[in-house]
Parts: C-alpha cells; structure tokens; sequence
C-alpha cells in the first residue's frame, strides 16, 4: 500500500484542499496533522465575531470528529512537526515519524512582531487562531479601552468590531492613511471618516515605541514620546508567511515557501497552498485565492496536473461602519488611481496609460457596484 498524502495545517487551505481531493478521490489515504484542535472555523471570522457576542466555541463550524468522518481523514491534532525530510518522503514529529507519498504544506502565517520595549511589551496580544481569539475575549472582561497596533484590512476590523461591543478604541499606524496597502487617498479619507463617525480614534504616521504596565492598564509612548493610556494593547500590523519548517529543509523560500502554478515547491512531491505559500511571486493571503489553489493542487493530487489561475478576487473588508470592497490591480502593473466621490461613498478605478481598468475600490454605498466591476478586472495570474 502506497504511503498516503500527508497535509500539514488544519486551516482553510489545508481542509479545503482535503475536501476538493475527496470530490475527486474517496479512497486515497489521507493525513492531517495539525497543532491546534482540528476542528473547523473561519479565521475571517475572528475580527468580526465579538460583536455578534461569539465565543471561541461557537466560531467552530465543523468539529475534529465530525470532519475526520466527512472526508474520510486522519486527524492527527495537538501534534508539533519536528522537521520535514523531504529526500526520505518523511516528516518527524514529537509523536514519531510519518512517510507520505505527497506533501501539502498549509502551514499558515504567523504575527509580525514589532520591536517594542517596556514591561507591558509581552502582554500585548495578536488573534491569529482560534485559541488567540479565546484568549483575547477573556482578556476583555472589565476592558474599556483597546490599543490597536496597525490600521491594516484586521486592524480596521477589530476596530470596528470592538465599537460596535461598546469599547473604546484607539488605533495606531505608521502610514498616513488607513488601508494603507489597499485604497487610494480619497477612499480612505471616506473610510476614515466612517470609522471616526463610529467612535475609532486614528493615530496616523505614529509608531508606539514603548508599552509600560500601569495600574489597571497600560501607557503606550510614541516615537516622539508622547504617552496614550489603553486596558489592553492588540498587535495587528501584519502576517509573515510560516517558513521556518521549509527553510531547515532546504525547500526554496523567499516571502513565502516558492512554489509554482502547480502548487509545487523545489522538493519532489510537496506542495505548499495557502499563506505560507508563494506561488509565482505572488503571496495572497484571502480567501479567494486559497480557494483557487485548493482546487487546482486537488486535480494535481488525484493525477490530473492543473496549475492554479487567479480570476479577479475582490476583497471584502468587513467593517460595518463603512463597507468596503478592493479589488487591487495584478502585482507590478502600471497605471493610476480615479476617484468618483459623493456624500454616500467613493467609486475609484485603477487604469492604465490608455483607461483600461485594473484594479477598483469601493467605498459605502459604492460597493453595489462590486459584481458588475469583477468582471470587467483583468486576471491575476
């Protein structure tokens, strides 16, 4: 009997390439090995859940026992891969040791860290998990102000999210603007405006430099000195690419594990998808690209070779208090932003020299426009 394929990560791209492979193939063995629980849940759902009144047990959609049986899967949780060893068709664990006929990598991403001093540093926290998130709202009880650490796509919906429960929030950001990564100026002006409205205090071109306990809370000092007062400090500046298993391994890495429209690394049968991956260059860490590389790696796995292709994938960015849409042009391409604005929301389109369109963004009421726009976005990949 052939050894089975092996999935390392029980995230969305790890289950969803298990269950597009058992569309495809009901019998071949299949393994998922996971640190956490094995259960499944939307980790975009973590930004948005406090409000709704969600705990961390009601966020799992799909429980380990229920999944296993579903998708006819060995779910192997709470289990820490030791090393991958690649010319051997073999991973190491702290259990002992699996050999796999092919290997996915859904290793994930994982918090970047800023380098802050002070006694409160290693209280701040960052919510990538389900755990995180249970941690976080047991963090909360008795909290009235919250520190945000980055005015990113999660920082903005945190913020969000947390006025709408009825605590106060400050965010920090480096960058002049929020959404600094995915609007032009005048859509974020509106999308700033809509979260002030809605009680978010912003602090723009500001990098906090040290966090110090104090009683009851805590004292964040900016770069420039000046002190600002929270109960509690969320770190929300971004995701790096989980490589460091790859790496010791001696797969290629760059941002990401490197992989090409197959899904393939530089090893023989293995495979990376998901946030760890970078595929042709290109780290896109949504869901919608995840989704494409699930199918496509699937069709690999069940021995029709189909490399991965990225149709327009607008991004929804769940804060309420502004609804936003961004589709963002294909990576490296040359062009401009135009803006259409009135009091209800803003419609900007990204275009080249000669007024194609590639790219869009929109803002309020703007974003009824989203389908009638994806279609005319060229692909990205």
């Amino acid at each position: 009997m052939n050894p089975p394929i092996v999935i390392l990560g029980s995230g969305l791209a790890g289950i969803s390439v298990a269950r597009e492979l058992r569309k495809l193939d009901k019998e071949v063995p299949l393994i998922m090995i996971t640190a956490d629980d094995g259960g499944f849940y939307s980790k975009p759902s973590l930004s948005n859940a406090l409000a709704a009144g969600k705990t961390a047990p009601q966020l799992v959609l799909t429980a380990r026992e229920t999944l296993a049986a579903q998708l006819n899967v060995d779910i192997r949780a709470g289990s820490r891969v030791v090393r991958l060893l690649p010319g051997q068709h073999a991973i190491e664990m702290d259990s002992g040791r699996v050999e796999y006929s092919r290997l996915v990598l859904a290793l994930g991403a994982q918090p970047i860290r800023l380098p802050i001093e002070g006694s409160g540093a290693a209280d701040i926290l960052a919510v990538n998990s389900l755990a995180d998130y249970a941690a976080f709202r047991e963090r909360l009880v008795d909290v009235k102000r919250v520190a945000i650490l980055g005015g990113g796509l999660i920082g903005c919906e945190f913020a969000n999210d947390l006025r709408l429960a009825g605590i106060a929030v400050d965010v920090f950001d480096l960058a002049p603007q929020a959404l600094g990564r995915l609007l032009p100026t005048g859509a974020a002006e509106f999308f700033r405006a809509r979260l002030e409205a809605a009680g978010v205090a912003f602090h723009f071109n500001t990098s906090i430099a040290r966090v110090d306990r104090s009683e009851g809370g805590v004292i964040l000092k900016d770069s420039q000195g000046k002190d600002f007062s929270a109960d509690l400090v969320l770190s929300a500046v971004g995701l790096k690419p989980e490589t460091e298993l790859a790496r010791a391994a001696g797969l290629k890495t760059n941002r990401g594990i490197v992989a090409d429209k197959l899904l393939a690394t530089s090893e023989p049968d293995v495979f990376a998808v998901g946030d760890c991956a970078e595929v042709q260059g290109l780290v896109l860490p949504f869901v919608l690209p995840i989704m494409q590389q699930a199918r496509a790696l699937a069709k690999t796995l069940a021995g029709t070779p189909a490399p991965v292709s990225y149709p327009a994938m607008p991004v929804v960015v769940k804060t309420p208090a502004s609804p936003t849409v961004v589709c963002p042009p294909p990576a490296g391409a040359a062009g401009a932003w135009r803006e259409e604005a009135d009091p209800t929301g803003v419609r900007a389109m990204f275009e080249d020299a000669a007024g194609n369109p590639l790219g869009f963004a929109l803002v309020g009421d703007s974003v009824k426009d989203k389908q009638a726009l994806a279609t005319q976005m060229p692909a990205w990949l």
